[in-house]
């Protein structure tokens, strides 16, 4: 390996490259990609099965502590596979998860993976690359792939399917062995080179930056599979629909479908810069939780809950004229509750994850007598991962990238969503010795101005 430094705002910015890499910055063609060896080892941020038990008698888990990069070998190539060289990629929650090893260590999902054959058997390592958004360009394929070449441009579905499985043919998120790529397997994201499924591959938006470009396949899929697509809520014109925590990654792309579809956007936040996020973005009414009195609440009090409830259904119906069609959560204990309560008869609370926790308490009184429902949605299938990229890429829905940080200082940048400090996406630069690179429609990116990087500039 050697390093290439590259000045990047008055500083410098040391990249560990191969030949391989080298020839993808230097932007060189699939056919040249194809005569440059695969190294040995590359790059990547990666946990260490040894340092399972490393939080066991402390209070704060600090990611940056579990969180190593430096190098790993470079696995084989499955048949339905492809090699990509990582350009960028972004924290997502499911690697602050992987980094406290909670609720479990990701290694018993490795174990548990690489029972299942011989290529599974890979994933089951002492170390485990993690990651779920990427973007880059594609270096080698397998042996049984189709309609991808080396040299194309990606970005990656999260969703790693089994295509033999008859359950993945009526919905890829059905099958029974369906895995969160980066989570529950190994060899993920945040690194020089990822292994893919082609059935993961999906085009990378041309006047999108590869900053701008991985930080979008995980939330944003996931928020239209929610709200968008035939399995979750499927949203109308006009309904008014509440989302928790709108300007992180996930909510501020619910924002974005909300008013898209024609429907009224309620957005619950915690600050004045959060609110600026929401009003750039179009959100209907953006509610403080102050008003609401539970800054710090954890859901456990059933009586605090309906008081809350009460508060802010108030509030709702005073500014939209009734109660939520739709909430959207994914804030999970301290939040749940409330949903349930808050939402209109007949309504629909929609969640795929719990980030504060996942013992939801809720008087189900008012689930059951006021025939609401509860719908689970967990990431998206291809199909709707790429009805989501076309929208990306008319310029309909813009990236939720706030900030972003080197490979090497992934660490920090975890912990920043680990402490909740953090609005929309945190992008990582893997390979891309800069931000600003990969814009293949400048004519696109000119047309949409600053729209595109409305969560950067509030």
């Amino acid at each position: 390996m050697s390093v290439t430094s590259v000045d990047v705002t008055g500083g410098e910015v040391r990249v560990v490259t191969d030949e391989l890499s080298e020839a993808v910055l230097a932007g060189a063609s699939g056919s040249e990609l194809e005569q440059r060896p695969t190294p040995d080892e590359y790059i990547a941020a990666h946990l260490r099965r040894e340092d399972v038990d490393m939080f066991a008698d402390t209070a704060d888990k600090d990611v940056r502590r579990s969180l190593h990069v430096g190098p790993v070998p470079m696995p084989d190539l499955a048949p339905d596979e492809v090699l990509v060289a990582v350009m960028a990629s972004s924290i997502n929650y499911n690697t602050v998860w992987s980094a406290m090893f909670e609720p479990i260590p990701t290694f018993r999902f490795l174990a548990q993976f690489g029972k299942q054959g011989v290529w599974e058997a890979r994933h089951d390592q002492p170390y485990q690359v993690v990651g779920s958004d990427a973007a880059g360009v594609i270096v080698r394929l397998g042996s049984g792939v189709r309609h991808w070449q080396v040299g194309d441009h990606v970005v990656a579905s999260p969703a790693y399917v089994d295509d033999q499985e008859p359950g993945t043919h009526a919905d890829g998120m059905m099958g029974s062995r369906q895995l969160a790529w980066g989570f529950e397997t190994n060899f993920g994201a945040l690194a020089h080179y990822t292994i893919l499924r082609a059935s993961q591959l999906i085009p990378k938006p041309a006047h999108l930056t590869w900053e701008e470009a991985a930080c979008n396949t995980l939330c944003a899929g996931t928020a239209y599979r929610m709200l968008v697509g035939e399995h979750a809520a499927r949203i109308k014109q006009g309904d008014v629909v509440l989302v928790w925590g709108a300007t992180g990654g996930l909510g501020g792309y619910a924002v974005q479908y909300v008013r898209n579809g024609g429907g009224i956007a309620v957005g619950v936040v915690s600050s004045e810069r959060k609110a600026r996020v929401l009003r750039n973005l179009g959100c209907d009414l953006i509610i403080n939780r102050e008003e609401l009195g539970f800054a710090d609440y954890n859901g456990d009090d059933p009586a605090q809950t309906v008081e809350i409830g009460k508060r802010l259904g108030a509030i709702i119906r005073r500014e939209t004229g009734t109660e939520p069609h739709v909430v959207f959560d994914y804030v999970g204990k301290a939040t749940f509750g409330i949903s349930v309560f808050v939402v209109r008869r007949g309504g629909t609370v929609v969640t795929c994850g719990s980030s504060t926790g996942y013992a939801h308490q809720y008087d189900n009184r008012y689930l059951w007598m006021k025939l609401k429902r509860i719908v689970g949605s967990h990431v998206a299938n291809l199909q709707e991962q790429w009805e989501t990229n076309r929208l990306i890429g008319m310029g309909r829905v813009v990236p939720m990238l706030s900030t972003v940080y080197p490979l090497d200082q992934v660490g920090e940048a975890t912990r920043l969503v680990q402490l909740n400090q953090h609005i929309g996406k945190v992008g990582v630069l893997c390979l891309a010795p800069k931000e600003g690179l990969g814009v293949t429609d400048p004519e696109l990116r000119a047309e949409m101005g600053e729209r595109v990087q409305l969560v950067r500039n509030a």
